[in-house]
């Protein structure tokens, strides 16, 4: 009788043939039904317990108003300082490339020059529980939200509180302060504007009335002179720069008050000068400020009066442009302007705003069933773990060597 081979058998005994049976949907849904207790436990508790809480959380109410930053006056200021063009810079817009209105006005609401007045009159110190002043900082910036639109720059004030009429009056709170402080602003700047032209207007008024005194006094003494009307039209030439020149200048102080050297409000501003003392040097045939205009051999005499008829027309030209800037400065100052429209004014909420709570407990819910399905996985699979298995898990969970 034939031996079996012993070899053979032992290999097929050392190494079974791997199970490839797949785990059938059936096997995960046996095991949910056996655990199906301990999920409907872990779901409900989760839901009752989240529609606990929610029910003790306050109500929230958010009221929110809408302004928009104003353009520039286009009416009778704006007519004045298309007149004057590029010398009108010192009572009109000042900022080239610099923040816009919107961004400005944002930056000022988030300032305690605004919060502070409203933190005050609400008793947000007594509301709020803080014991310090940052703590109520802190408090008011996580419950105001403003921000402005991207595409049309329209900013929102949106003010949450437990009461609804509080809510409302604190979001209105903020255009107050907010038209307060502007205004404040816009007004101290047109002021001290107004004072600075004042000041070179007297001064060229004092010169011209000299200069025209001087001239009146060559022509008596001298009777009659003959000036071509080259001359004349050389002289006119440059007292219109010089008047202009002048003016520059004192957009130059002004803007020098405000920015710092570096900025691009006055090297632009610099630019001006320059390029306009270059145009003088030229017509004056870059004899500077002593020369006159060049009309040909001329006596002595004429040559006096050209330069007495020259300082009288530049100083008359200052005076009259600088009376022009003057009256826009005085305008600005007294004029009421509202730095920004209200779209929409703050009213008292009907409804809260938060806590959600539908949501909060179908989050809960759902979060709990998945919670409770990865529990059960976790239970059978510890159940139908072998010894060694175990042993290996110990000894993981011990640090110790296997």
């Amino acid at each position: 009788m034939q031996q079996p081979d012993t070899t053979s058998l032992n290999q097929q005994t050392a190494c079974p043939a791997p199970l490839t049976q797949p785990v059938a949907l059936i096997d995960y849904l046996l095991v949910i039904a056996r655990y199906k207790k301990m999920i409907l436990i872990i779901t409900c508790g989760a839901a009752f317990l989240t529609a606990g809480i929610t029910l003790l959380m306050p109500n929230i109410y958010t009221a929110t108003t809408l302004i928009l930053a104003s353009e520039d006056d286009k009416g009778g200021l704006g007519a004045m300082l298309s007149q004057l063009g590029g010398l009108a810079s010192v009572a009109g817009g000042r900022a080239f490339g610099g923040p816009t209105k919107t961004e400005l006005y944002i930056s000022m609401l988030k300032s305690e020059t605004v919060r502070d007045p409203i933190i005050d009159r609400f008793k947000l110190m007594e509301v709020y529980k803080a014991k310090y002043r940052s703590d109520a900082y802190q408090v008011l910036n996580a419950n105001a939200t403003i921000d402005a639109g991207k595409k049309d720059g329209i900013i929102t004030i949106a003010v949450s509180d437990k009461d609804p009429k509080r809510a409302a009056a604190m979001a209105n709170s903020y255009v107050d302060e907010l038209g307060t402080v502007a205004a404040g602003l816009s007004m101290s700047g047109a002021a001290k504007d107004r004072q600075f032209l004042e000041e070179r207007l007297a001064s060229a008024k004092a010169d011209s009335e000299r200069a025209g005194d001087a001239l009146k006094a060559f022509q008596a003494k001298n009777k009659m002179v003959n000036v071509t009307e080259q001359a004349k039209a050389s002289i006119e030439g440059i007292a219109q720069l010089r008047g202009q020149l002048a003016v520059q200048e004192v957009q130059l102080a002004s803007l020098q008050r405000q920015f710092t050297d570096s900025s691009q409000e006055v090297k632009r501003a610099k630019v001006s000068v320059n390029n306009l003392k270059g145009q003088i040097t030229r017509l004056e045939g870059g004899g500077g400020n002593s020369s006159i205009p060049s009309v040909g051999s001329v006596p002595q005499l004429d040559q006096d009066y050209l330069r007495l008829m020259r300082d009288a027309k530049i100083k008359e030209t200052m005076v009259e442009l600088l009376t022009k800037q003057y009256e826009i400065a005085r305008l600005s100052e007294s004029k009421d302007l509202s730095p920004f429209q209200v779209l929409q004014k703050a009213k008292v909420p009907e409804r809260k705003s938060k806590p959600a709570r539908a949501r909060m407990v179908i989050l809960a819910t759902f979060a709990a069933f998945f919670f409770s399905l990865l529990l059960t996985f976790m239970r059978e699979n510890l159940a139908r773990m072998s010894q060694v298995d175990r042993q290996r898990w110990k000894a993981l969970l011990s640090r110790k060597p296997i």
